[in-house]
């Protein structure tokens, strides 16, 4: 596929989509936000077309099932020639999210699902999940929206493109409870549950990895200096080799038992370090992300 722009730089252009119910709205105007132009509900067969027309800006789509003209192939298709082709700089971002959440949130919005407009949302979402699957094996960046609420997702999706005109290397550092399995998308995964675990102590039990009583702790373990020189130095070597071939994203997941106390306080020294290099990088704890959630009573994306 060719187009007749005519370009010095390559444009930005990123594609949304995912299932209903799961943010893409959110993520798009948070897109318009910082400087995007930003459709939704873009039909598969005009996207070449509106490559081929002067655009000034950087270009967020979402594109998704409530189109008629949408399929999984031509979408895969599209997703394939966008990617090679060198006058763009693509990404394509599946929002995903649980299917019994998205049941609770057509149920508390008491929408119609756009698969489902004469059943029941329950089958719509199963529906579209099992339709949206091979695009999200597909998926450049995998946003899990299940515990964010609609403001953290546009804090998520503006950390992701914080300057529409720069793309600089961004790396990701989360922390998590192997009992829930370890993170989609995650590149590197470091297993945590050998240190010396808090809560086996009373006082530091209902407490968090970032808390300076609970970071000490863990630190304190003969173990972790030896432990995390060893992940420093070989996310120092890895970093600027990803960034010269090019990679947008990293992330580096830290693992143990319930996901509260020694995978977030390595995580958090190791955000740390990585901020006083000067690298660009977010953070997310998975768990306590969860628990603040249950206990907030929110969730919706």
């Amino acid at each position: 596929m060719t187009t007749p722009r005519a370009v010095l730089e390559p444009m930005r252009l990123v594609l949304i989509t995912g299932p209903s119910g799961a943010g893409r709205s959110t993520a798009l105007n948070a897109l318009e936000d910082i400087g995007f132009e930003a459709i939704d509900n873009m039909p598969i067969s005009l996207v070449r077309r509106l490559l081929g027309s002067a655009l000034e800006r950087p270009l967020a789509l979402v594109l998704d099932p409530r189109n008629r003209d949408f399929s999984v192939d031509a979408l895969l298709t599209l997703v394939r020639d966008l990617a090679e082709l060198p006058e763009l700089q693509f990404e394509l971002v599946y929002l995903d999210c649980p299917v019994p959440v998205l049941i609770r949130r057509y149920s508390e919005t008491r929408r119609r699902h756009p698969l489902s407009p004469d059943g029941t949302a329950r089958e719509g979402i199963e529906l579209e999940a099992r339709l949206l699957e091979p695009v999200r094996l597909r998926a450049d960046v995998l946003v899990e929206t299940d515990t964010l609420s609609p403001h953290d997702l546009r804090a998520r999706i503006q950390e992701l493109y914080p300057d529409p005109g720069v793309q600089p290397m961004r790396v990701q550092i989360e922390s998590f409870s192997y009992k829930r399995g370890i993170p989609n998308g995650v590149d590197l995964v470091f297993d945590c549950r050998f240190l010396n675990n808090p809560h086996w102590q009373p006082e530091l039990r209902k407490l968090d990895g970032c808390d300076p009583r609970v970071a000490d702790y863990v630190k304190a373990d003969p173990r972790f200096d030896g432990f995390f020189d060893r992940v420093r130095d070989l996310v120092d070597f890895i970093l600027p080799e990803c960034t010269q071939e090019g990679k947008s994203q990293l992330t580096i997941a830290f693992g143990c038992t319930g996901g509260q106390h020694r995978s977030v306080a390595t995580a958090e020294k190791l955000v740390n370090t990585l901020a006083q290099a000067k690298w660009h990088v977010s953070k997310r704890h998975r768990e306590l992300e969860r628990i603040a959630a249950q206990s907030a009573g929110t969730g919706n994306a």
